[in-house]
């Protein structure tokens, strides 16, 4: 074997594997070291938003409102009551048919019915089975609602009807409240219209209903033609002088003149219906000067007249004194009859 020096080994085969695994990267002891999570002692911490507090408030109040709400109906399931429902209002137009709901959510074998008509006093309308009153031909029950054919402004009201049924925690009752509005048409109105007038005085025509429902509104016409309720908008022509009022039914002249003469008819309508009442002629005359001055100068005379006769008789002597004491002795004595009475013996 040739004797010579030997190669060179390689600079890793130097290093020992223990010495590899407890020297640390490079890179890894070059890299800086993390600050620890959170606010640095320089930051300062964030105000608390109003608007998040406010909503987290009204949160709290919202659920503790929701408890009291599942306390209070699990109260009154336990003692057998039900809470008061919607009040509702039914309307009507008279003589037709209305149904009047008792709005129970099931009917059962064992449960009671009752309607009721409040007022100053309490009356029975459906009560063991069977309609009351008049209510038993011209009405007919649907489950647990009335069915009337033909209702009546007298049947207007508030009613209210009673389901009583057993259950497991007793006797449950479920009310039900309701109001029974009857609207009704007018009848024919009541109008005053008077037959004559002067010109230049304040005239009042009234028209009225007592009878519809809602209160009706009036309106007014003079030879057929409907009246404004503002004079103005009409036609120069025509007299402007007039107040309508269509709540009350009155038609006011302030200065009535000849052109307001003719016929005058008054109409009530409401949403039922309406009616008019006949027409009735005015008649509008100028004042008669001319006459009024005749008559006074003829009273005029007469009173000259009597005066002039009583001065001529005092000149003539007939108020004197003396006169009258001639004329009484002229006259002969009145007879004078004398009764002579002799006592009884």
């Amino acid at each position: 074997m040739p004797s010579g020096p030997a190669p060179p080994l390689p600079l890793t085969s130097l290093s020992s594997p223990a010495r590899r695994s407890s020297a640390p990267p490079r890179a890894a002891s070059r890299a800086p070291a993390l600050p620890p999570p959170g606010p640095s002692a320089s930051e300062e911490p964030a105000a608390p938003d109003p608007a998040k507090m406010a909503r987290r408030s009204r949160h709290r109040l919202l659920l503790l409102v929701l408890r009291y709400l599942v306390v209070a109906l699990d109260y009154h399931k336990a003692y057998g009551f039900s809470a008061s429902k919607d009040h509702q209002v039914v309307t009507a137009i008279e003589y037709q048919e209305v149904i009047l709901a008792c709005k129970y959510p099931k009917k059962t074998i064992s449960s009671r019915l009752e309607w009721k008509k409040l007022g100053r006093s309490v009356s029975f309308v459906y009560y063991q089975q069977a309609l009351q009153g008049d209510f038993k031909d011209r009405a007919e029950m649907i489950d647990f609602s009335i069915r009337i054919k033909n209702v009546t402004r007298n049947d207007a009201g508030k009613y209210r009807c009673e389901v009583s049924a057993p259950s497991e925690q007793g006797q449950n009752l479920e009310e039900d409240t309701l109001t029974l509005e009857v609207l009704v048409a007018p009848a024919v109105p009541s109008c005053e219209v008077p037959s004559s007038a002067l010109r230049g005085t304040v005239v009042e025509l009234r028209c009225q209903d007592k009878e519809g429902n809602p209160a009706p509104e009036y309106t007014w016409f003079k030879d057929g033609i409907r009246l404004l309720e503002n004079p103005k908008l009409g036609s120069p022509s025509a007299n402007s002088s007039y107040t309508m009022n269509k709540k009350s039914g009155t038609l006011q002249f302030n200065t009535v003149s000849k052109l307001d003469s003719g016929e005058y008819s008054c109409e009530a309508r409401n949403s039922v219906g309406h009616r008019r009442c006949p027409g009735k002629r005015m008649q509008v005359d100028d004042l008669n000067i001319s006459g009024i001055i005749a008559a006074v100068v003829v009273v005029a005379l007469v009173i000259s007249v009597c005066g002039l006769g009583v001065c001529y008789a005092q000149r003539k002597g007939y108020f004197s004194i003396e006169n009258v004491q001639d004329d009484m002795k002229k006259k002969p004595p009145s007879r004078r009859v004398v009764l002579h009475l002799k006592p009884l013996q």
